[in-house]
């Protein structure tokens, strides 16, 4: 098996800040320089969730400030298939979803450019986020994401893949995961009503189910993290707090140094944009920083260490 990417520190970056969000306003120059140097003590990996403005301004930023960091870019794509088992909302015209098919292909075009122009710092691409899990709203099918990922690979040196949760690479994504260069898993035990005891063996029974399913491929961990608020919508709230936080990340950054496993945490900030308009909703509280970017204890042993 080639290692595609190298174990480094590694962590999901979005910078919306309260009153920012996708599609609206984004962070400016300064505000993600902000970020960055305040994330650059502590991780060298960065994982971006699409190739939008805010990602474009990200790369300038690292290009121009002269910042160490590699980033795995990726392509948001969007439903091109109505999913009735979405419990928020999975369903759209046809008009809608031809459009989406439209603008998905303008996503992946626009990874490719982003990718080249900034190869020196873009180091890994990835084709979707979650589409294929069966709760996404965001629902496409295997055929078109296997088209998205020969794009990718036919245009670019980098290597590509696509990020998904765990159960699905046990199952459909069979097809799609012999065509990558490495398989792209998420696991989130607390989502799963696992205790914290329980919780790092869960994570390693996801890896190792992924990987034995996929002997050839390294297996990459491009989410896992722990809520540290909840109002109970999925997430059991006396299961959530700094401290069971600063808990699973020790434990998980451990074992992913000793096993050189690359594990992209979630994420680096919180983001109120998120969720519900209720602020305890968990989908808000994942970052290893507040929204007003001081750390939480997790962070806060680590500077005081």
């Amino acid at each position: 098996m080639t290692q595609s990417l190298p174990y480094s520190n590694a962590i999901c970056y979005s910078g919306f800040r309260d009153g920012q969000a996708p599609g609206a306003a984004i962070p400016s120059y300064e505000e993600i320089k902000e970020d960055l140097l305040i994330l650059q003590p502590h991780w060298s990996s960065l994982r971006l969730y699409d190739c939008d403005q805010h990602a474009e301004l990200v790369l300038e930023v690292i290009r121009k400030e002269k910042f160490s960091f590699d980033v795995m870019l990726g392509a948001y794509i969007v439903a091109e298939v109505n999913n009735y088992e979405c419990p928020w909302g999975g369903m759209y015209t046809n008009v809608v979803l031809d459009a989406n098919k439209i603008y998905n292909q303008q996503r992946i075009e626009k990874l490719i450019q982003l990718a080249t122009e900034y190869s020196d710092i873009v180091t890994s691409v990835s084709a979707g986020n979650e589409a294929i899990v069966s709760w996404s709203d965001h629902l496409v099918n295997t055929e078109s994401l296997i088209s998205f990922v020969l794009q990718l690979k036919s245009a670019l040196k980098q290597p590509v893949t696509f990020c998904e949760n765990y159960v699905p690479w046990l199952n459909v994504l069979k097809e799609v995961g012999e065509e990558l260069d490495f398989i792209s898993i998420h696991t989130y035990p607390v989502w799963e009503y696992k205790s914290m005891e329980e919780a790092l063996s869960y994570t390693i029974g996801n890896y190792n189910a992924v990987a034995n399913a996929f002997p050839n491929k390294q297996i990459v961990i491009t989410e896992a993290g722990w809520a540290t608020n909840s109002n109970g919508r999925g997430i059991e709230p006396h299961n959530v707090s700094e401290d069971l936080q600063e808990v699973y990340i020790s434990q998980l950054q451990e074992w992913a140094k000793a096993e050189g496993v690359l594990v992209y945490l979630f994420e680096a900030f919180d983001e109120n944009w998120k969720g519900s308009s209720d602020p305890m909703e968990p989908e808000k509280h994942w970052g290893l920083y507040r929204t007003d970017r001081t750390p939480k204890l997790v962070m806060r042993e680590k500077v005081e260490v």
